[in-house]
């Protein structure tokens, strides 16, 4: 259910999940509510140490709670393994506090596997939706594009992909304002046959779907901003994830060994640094935080291992206008809408 622009939207932060937690969670959260009238945090985690880092600022007790919980689920854990053996560990712990009410989204920048299971675990499926899914946002030469699957899902049904072509579609149109979002099927090649069975059979769904679908789409496809959603399998997805998120570690490197040949390119570098820096400041994943793992009844919300204190930020604006835009309410119509049309699909 959305919430009133004026009602606070309480975010349950995973304050030990992360490369750099909890010193970035902790900072991150002090960020939001200073930026962010509208938030109030719950950090979720080991109160001792929470608390101590806590005592680095000043901030206003009655926006930034602690909640605690013993266990902590590193990101080399199995999932499956680590949520049956730590069901009080700061991830559950945290999507525990939304399933009861106490929270109305849930960020972590921990395991990516056990945020996605204990998600799924604890919140459980928006109704009919057959798997959840994740996807990541990517610039382009005009605007952006969202890939979904990422990750979540590395063997998908036609149904599968139909249906993260409808969340994405939701999610494109009420998070980032695109009216009618565009869907494409990524493929190797343009033509409604190509690619394997399942790409041609989501194809043929798609095209019935009543969603504003314009075909195939390649990778090259990807960043040139002509197509708002584009869905995939997860393994491929999650290929294309990890190569973009290459892309900005290369265009820094190359810059510096460009500066370090001599003065006169170390002074052209800089005097363009405030406009290489504004061009790259698309690629960096701390502008949007996290990726949405849709389909899950509940706002979950994954960051980078890495996430900055800006990156943390970034992730709990995301849940709030999640939150806000009542989105899971949405999807469950939109995929209700389609339901008889997926369970024929079906067969």
């Amino acid at each position: 259910m959305s919430k009133g622009a004026t009602e606070k939207i309480t975010i349950s932060l995973d304050a030990m999940g992360g490369d750099n937690a909890p010193v970035n969670e902790v900072a991150g959260a002090i960020e939001t509510v200073r930026s962010n009238d509208g938030i109030n945090i719950t950090l979720v985690g080991k109160a001792d140490i929470i608390n101590n880092e806590l005592k680095k600022f000043s901030y206003d007790s009655t926006r930034i709670k602690v909640h605690n919980a013993d266990d902590v689920i590193t990101m080399d854990e199995s999932p499956t393994e680590a949520i049956r053996k730590k069901p009080g560990s700061s991830l559950v712990s945290g999507l525990k506090l939304c399933r009861t009410g106490e929270a109305d989204a849930f960020i972590s920048a921990g395991n990516t596997g056990a945020v996605m299971a204990a998600s799924l675990f604890t919140l459980g499926r928006i109704a009919n939706v057959s798997r959840p899914t994740i996807g990541s946002r990517f610039p382009t030469e005009r605007g952006i594009t969202m890939v979904f699957d990422v990750g979540a899902n590395v063997d998908c049904k036609p149904l599968n992909l139909l249906q993260f072509a409808v969340m994405g579609s939701v999610f494109a149109n009420h998070i980032y304002g695109i009216d009618n979002p565009k869907i494409g099927l990524l493929s190797v090649g343009e033509e409604k046959t190509k690619g394997d069975t399942v790409t041609v059979e989501t194809y043929e769904l798609l095209e019935k779907s009543g969603l504003n679908f314009i075909g195939n789409v390649e990778g090259r496809d990807i960043m040139k901003g002509t197509i708002d959603v584009i869905v995939c399998d997860g393994f491929t997805g999650n290929i294309v994830l990890k190569f973009a998120e290459s892309v900005l570690s290369l265009l820094k490197t190359k810059f510096k060994d460009y500066a370090d040949r001599g003065f006169v390119n170390k002074l052209k570098v800089g005097m363009a640094y405030g406009t290489l820096k504004d061009i790259l400041k698309d690629f960096d994943y701390q502008e949007y935080g996290g990726v949405p793992l849709l389909g899950v009844n509940g706002i979950s919300i994954i960051g980078h291992g890495r996430s900055s204190p800006r990156a943390i930020m970034n992730m709990a604006i995301r849940a709030e206008q999640m939150a806000r835009a009542g989105i899971n309410d949405i999807i469950a119509e939109k995929i209700k809408d389609i339901k008889d049309f997926s369970a024929q699909s079906e067969k």
